[in-house]
Formats: C-alpha cells, structure tokens, sequence
C-alpha cells in the first residue's frame, strides 16, 4: 500500500471518466490540474449507476478518458472524493490502481461494489448521448 505522497511520485497522472471531465458537475475537483490529453482504453467498461458511472477491469470496445497531471494534494481530494481507502482499497466505493495510457501510467478509480442490473457502456463515454 502505498501513501498519496509516495503514490504521486510513481506517477502524476489520474485518468477520468465519469463526472470528473471537463465541463462536468464533479471537474472542479480537478482545479490546479492540467490536462495532458485525451485517450481510449479497451480494457475496462463503465457501467452506468445513474449519478455517475463506475468502471470495472472489463473488455471494452474503448472508453473514453481524460488526463490530468495532478499534484499529492490533488491526489488526496480525489481519493476523498471517490472514496478510496489507502489502508483497505477494497472496502472504499473505488479502488486506485494504475493503467497504462498512451501517455504513460495513469492512476485510475475502479468501482468496487456489484454491478448487476447497470446498464453497461463498452464503447464511448460517460454520460452518453
């Protein structure tokens, strides 16, 4: 387990799907970041929980995300936000792990509860049109 301190230094990048994107309800969380750019990643699926989506460790047929370079501080907000828990990541609303982008590591929130009955996104993003 590892601290946001010790964490950010592994990487600055965060990787955002849901309500975190630019011009979405939860982005001013992400005030002092920078984005670095866009990407798609065929490996997880967002599941659509109705106030925001949830990403499981799925095929895809790619989703789309933004990248931030975030700071610890930052790090810290988004963790408080998503409800990780650094000592139980697995007991929290999401987990943090790291995902490969096209611009390196990113740090990016899994959704740990059960998914049943979510309708499923595997192509696009959050919310959908």
């Amino acid at each position: 387990m590892h601290s946001p301190v010790l964490a950010i230094r592994r990487t600055p990048l965060v990787a955002v799907y849901g309500t975190l994107k630019r011009g979405l309800r939860n982005h001013h969380w992400l005030e002092g970041a920078t984005f670095v750019g866009a990407d798609t990643l065929g490996d997880i699926t967002l599941y659509d929980l109705g106030h925001c989506p949830g990403a499981k460790r799925e095929p895809s047929r790619g989703i789309e995300v933004e990248l931030y370079r975030v700071d610890a501080r930052g790090l810290r907000h988004l963790d408080r936000l998503e409800d990780y828990r650094v000592r139980a990541p697995l007991t929290g609303t999401y987990d943090r792990v790291l995902h490969d982008t096209a611009f390196g590591p990113a740090w990016l929130y899994l959704y740990n509860p059960e998914v049943s009955g979510c309708p499923v996104i595997r192509t696009g993003g959050w919310p959908v049109s």
